[in-house]
């Protein structure tokens, strides 16, 4: 295919943005190929009110505990919201600044926490697990949070009506 163009990706992360530093993240990221692989089969589009947590399939749980497991690696990181849905996951993580005691680590870049948690549950799962990258948005101001915060506590009841859905 000499002398065609590849299409151009489009950068997803803001430019010159230092994203180890402190402050609220919305992250999304998806299956490889968006295959419905983290809620149990029974599970259906019809679903009206989940129960207090959805029957996630076995891969499910595995990405629910590596997600879960994101403070214990990373202790500059709270889990502060996440969704598993059927073929992405929405996460609000809290980077913090480190206190100065020697204990702490230091405050890795967004990209290494996430890898990290995506490479651990894909490894456990036993097969590849996600896309290539991941969307994320900067959580800018109260109102912003609030919304994101909404958005993923009802994520679970507007399935059918996710861009995502399948």
């Amino acid at each position: 295919m000499r002398g065609m163009a590849l299409p151009r990706r489009k950068p997803n992360r803001l430019p010159n943005y230092d994203y180890s530093q402190a402050g609220y993240y919305f992250i999304t990221l998806c299956t490889k190929d968006k295959q419905p692989l983290f809620w149990q089969p029974s599970v259906g589009a019809d679903i009206i009110r989940p129960p207090q947590g959805v029957p996630l399939s076995s891969i499910g749980r595995v990405v629910d505990e590596a997600i879960r497991a994101i403070p214990a690696h990373y202790p500059n990181v709270a889990l502060d919201k996440f969704v598993v849905m059927p073929n992405h996951i929405h996460l609000i993580l809290a980077l913090a600044e480190p206190d100065g005691r020697m204990i702490s680590a230091p405050t890795k870049p967004l990209s290494t926490v996430i890898g990290s948690m995506k490479r651990a549950a894909a490894k456990r799962a036993g097969i590849p697990l996600w896309q290539k990258s991941f969307h994320d948005h900067v959580i800018r101001g109260e109102a912003d949070y609030r919304r994101i915060w909404n958005y993923i506590d009802a994520n679970p009841r507007k399935w059918r009506e996710d861009c995502y859905y399948v």
